[in-house]
């Protein structure tokens, strides 16, 4: 399926780096005018070029730290005047993974986690809606994770996290659809990101990365981790025209890996 988004503007936050990038890489070779926000200029310069000269298509950078409300506020307000407008897509992507026991949560962590998550994709998703609703079409995709459906031991912050975005979703959707902006989550299984070497350090420092990587294979049904480009396939398909009966739903990308629909 050809999927043409050319007239289109997509902001993808997180969009610098792993499977954030994959999705801009995508859009903007499907047509779009891209935005990338991430925290680090330098890192967000890099991807800006990158894309642009893979797709030729105009790509522009902001650095933002999207845990921080008045930051983003600022942000748009460039993005806006630099765009003429809001964007017609939105991929609130910005997040990573963290985890602790569930009685050695702190607060402050959870706080840090939920501002990242959820907070920032509410603020942004607020900002975008008026010009969305001005032209009765608009495209939401908040990624989260299958732990926020299928949450495992020593999860925390990130399945509360995940699974309150999983519930933002199919909100927005219902309050949104008579604007036709749809609005749906992608749920993360095991993606090839830089999330994967934190993971190693953190769960297996002494197991060789590639033994690490296998077996974190075998609990997988298709067998082996995705690519980013496959998990930006299906991000691109939503934000398409082709996908426009399509909204409320949190789709798993996982190789089968989550026993939840």
């Amino acid at each position: 399926m050809h999927i043409d988004l050319t007239g289109r503007t997509a902001l993808v936050t997180g969009g610098s780096r792993g499977i954030g990038r994959a999705i801009a890489e995508r859009f903007a070779l499907s047509g779009a005018s891209v935005i990338i926000v991430a925290r680090r200029q330098q890192v967000v310069d890099e991807a800006v070029r990158d894309i642009h000269e893979k797709a030729g298509a105009r790509v522009a950078g902001y650095a933002c730290d999207v845990a921080d409300a008045d930051q983003i506020d600022r942000t748009f307000e460039r993005i806006a005047a630099d765009f003429g407008s809001g964007p017609d897509i939105l991929v609130n992507n910005a997040g990573t993974s963290a985890r602790r026991p569930f009685d050695q949560l702190e607060l402050d962590f959870l706080r840090t986690d939920l501002d990242l998550k959820l907070v920032a994709a509410v603020r942004f998703s607020q900002l975008c809606l008026p010009h969305m609703r001005k032209q009765r079409w608009g495209r939401i995709i908040n990624v989260v994770s299958i732990t926020g459906k299928t949450p495992s031991p020593g999860s925390a912050p990130t399945s509360l996290s995940r699974a309150a975005g999983i519930g933002l979703t199919k909100l927005m959707a219902q309050e949104l659809g008579p604007d036709n902006i749809l609005v749906n989550a992608l749920c993360v299984g095991l993606i090839f990101s830089d999330q994967l070497p934190r993971m190693h350090r953190l769960e297996a420092p002494d197991m060789p990365y590639e033994e690490f990587l296998a077996a974190r294979a075998k609990g997988i049904p298709l067998g082996r981790i995705g690519e980013p480009e496959e998990f930006a396939n299906v991000a691109c398909f939503l934000a398409s025209d082709a996908a426009s009966y399509v909204s409320g739903t949190a789709i798993n990308v996982d190789g089968a890996r989550s026993p939840v629909t």
